[in-house]
């Protein structure tokens, strides 16, 4: 069994996935229209997520993984209690696709990422070639929201 897994956080960092999921292959990026990217979680460790969000985009990196790639990331995502799975239609190079994410169940407030955690992402928008902006404008708007 083999499916498409949308990743928007830590896991665009291509080396962390060589370790976690080994058979996963890159198909390709794309963006996510209607999603913003966002950290929430507990008081000093949030983690990103995306929520539906009109107008707004977030890149993505699209991945082909395997039934043991998956059960590596339900332990790493923590699924069903942190994270659940969703499916999407994404667009890529004009064919359309059905993706599966992982999105943070409702409950954690927004919440700041650790330093270590940032630059994992931040090395997975490099490695990607995303616009860097767009993940420093999240942490941006996490902080405003952060009580």
């Amino acid at each position: 069994m083999k499916k498409v897994y949308l990743a928007y956080g830590s896991n665009l960092n291509l080396e962390q996935m060589g370790y976690r999921c080994p058979d996963a292959a890159v198909i390709g990026t794309t963006v996510l229209p209607d999603y913003r990217l966002v950290f929430r979680g507990g008081r000093h460790s949030g983690v990103a997520t995306i929520e539906a969000h009109e107008g707004a985009s977030v890149p993505v990196l699209l991945w082909q993984i395997t039934e043991r790639c998956e059960k590596a990331l339900d332990r790493y995502e923590g699924f069903p209690h942190l994270y659940r799975k969703k499916n999407l239609m994404v667009d890529l190079d004009g064919d359309e696709m059905v993706a599966m994410a992982y999105i943070m169940n409702e409950g954690p407030p927004p919440a700041m990422p650790d330093a270590y955690y940032y630059a994992t992402i931040l090395h997975g928008y490099r490695d990607c070639g995303f616009d860097e902006d767009i993940l420093k404008q999240a942490v941006m708007d996490t902080s405003e929201r952060v009580q």
